[in-house]
């Protein structure tokens, strides 16, 4: 094959059928080819895959195979221990890649599929594999970019009247996390330790957190970054948007709702944030994109974009805990729902001039739609607390308990095939000793 001419492959290629066998419920179709790092116990060098049904492709041992234009001067990218150099080669580079992939993948094609020898060497499966954090997370952006949410905890903390803040319909509202927390799916997290005052009229406490909640978000990856002072403008923003993971945006509620005033959040997000291995990249998601919400009051002209970019996503939560038999779902959600897109959010981190750089994770918020059962986190499902969340079996919960499992899927559904994001779980372990 002659991968130079990978520049040239139709969207018309991507709907032929790969030689890997892919069941139609499996989240890695050949629609989708997200990215992830990975190593296996007979070789424990990080590096960089793609996963297609069960398998996973090592890009290191095929790197000599991307010969386009761009990457045939890059291959050492392909053989580095995170994303963060592909990355940084920019929104073309990556769709060479991607092309690239789905020649080589192809039923069609012979390179990879009648090399025996080849394919032994590049591919695993995925259940001999460890994943790791797909990038070197040098910074972390928060949104609060879902409507319903945002209200439904105006609502419980200042009342229907005053629910939304007077900037929120005008700007993204976001904050700055903590990026060296950011952990990869299956990473135990303790429950965190701070100053609480659950009684208003005595001086706070110190203590483990008692009221420990998940949010149901997504997040992105910056591909190419700005130099300080240049901001992206949002119609080049979709060319700095590398790819998505799920993400879990751990919560210690008690200790945020002491802590965030005048500032924001602290110790009640900085001790874990987990985010899923595989990352999908946006031209996988493209087929899924609808109409951007309506937003009233229109946007300062900085945040307006015409193309759609709020995307199909079909978003679960589940918790097991240490006495139940299965996971029980306590939420199903959707991307969709969220108010504020992706482009807008990088539009605006970046209009001040602050620079972003390869590998920065921006996060949408908690993902809340306007039904219970799509509300994003267990301080809406259970209302802060007045309600239970029936688990089945005689368990219910209104906020985590040591030992509980919190897992989070998500998958567009297309026709026959998924384009998915795997598993974004993490469990609880008990407060340390202080």
């Amino acid at each position: 094959m002659c991968c130079c001419c990978c520049c040239f492959i139709t969207e018309k290629l991507s709907r032929k059928m790969s030689f890997i066998k892919v069941e139609p419920s499996s989240d890695f179709s050949f629609h989708n080819l997200p990215y992830g790092i990975f190593s296996t116990a007979d070789n424990t060098k990080h590096r960089i895959g793609v996963a297609i049904g069960d398998q996973i492709l090592d890009l290191s041992v095929i790197k000599s195979l991307f010969q386009g234009p761009i990457l045939s001067r890059h291959q050492h990218v392909f053989d580095q221990p995170t994303l963060n150099p592909f990355m940084a080669l920019g929104y073309e580079a990556w769709r060479e890649a991607r092309r690239t992939l789905q020649v080589l993948l192809s039923a069609n094609e012979g390179t990879l599929r009648d090399d025996v020898s080849l394919r032994t060497r590049a591919f695993v499966h995925q259940s001999a594999a460890s994943m790791h954090l797909p990038a070197d997370i040098g910074d972390y952006t928060d949104f609060y970019s879902s409507r319903d949410h945002a209200t439904n905890v105006g609502i419980m903390f200042r009342g229907k009247e005053n629910a939304l803040m007077p900037n929120w319909l005008r700007l993204p509202v976001g904050y700055h996390g903590r990026a060296s927390s950011v952990v990869v799916s299956g990473t135990p997290l303790h429950r965190p330790s701070g100053q609480m005052r659950p009684d208003q009229t005595k001086p706070p406490i110190f203590g483990p957190c008692k009221q420990l909640d998940i949010e149901l978000e997504m997040a992105f990856f910056v591909g190419g970054g700005n130099r300080l002072g240049e901001p992206i403008p949002i119609h080049k923003a979709h060319e700095h948007i590398f790819g998505m993971v799920l993400m879990n945006d751990w919560s210690a509620r008690d200790i945020q709702s002491w802590e965030y005033v005048p500032l924001g959040p602290f110790l009640g997000k900085n001790f874990g944030t987990t985010i899923s291995p595989w990352v999908v990249p946006m031209e996988a998601l493209l087929p899924f994109a609808e109409s951007n919400p309506v937003q009233d009051p229109e946007p300062l002209s900085y945040l307006q974009d015409p193309d759609p970019y709020t995307f199909n996503i079909n978003l679960f939560v589940s918790i097991k805990g240490q006495n139940m038999v299965e996971s029980a779902n306590i939420c199903k959600s959707n991307f969709k729902y969220m108010y504020w897109t992706m482009k807008q959010q990088l539009a605006h981190h970046t209009v001040s001039g602050c620079n972003l750089r390869p590998g920065d994770l921006l996060a949408s918020g908690t993902i809340s739609g306007p039904e219970p059962e799509s509300f994003g986190s267990m301080l809406e499902l259970s209302w802060r607390g007045t309600k239970n969340i029936d688990l089945g079996g005689g368990e219910s919960r209104t906020f985590l308990k040591d030992g509980d499992e919190v897992t989070m899927t998500g998958y567009c559904q297309g026709d026959g095939y998924r384009v998915g994001f795997g598993r974004c779980t993490g469990s609880v372990l008990p407060a340390l000793q202080h």
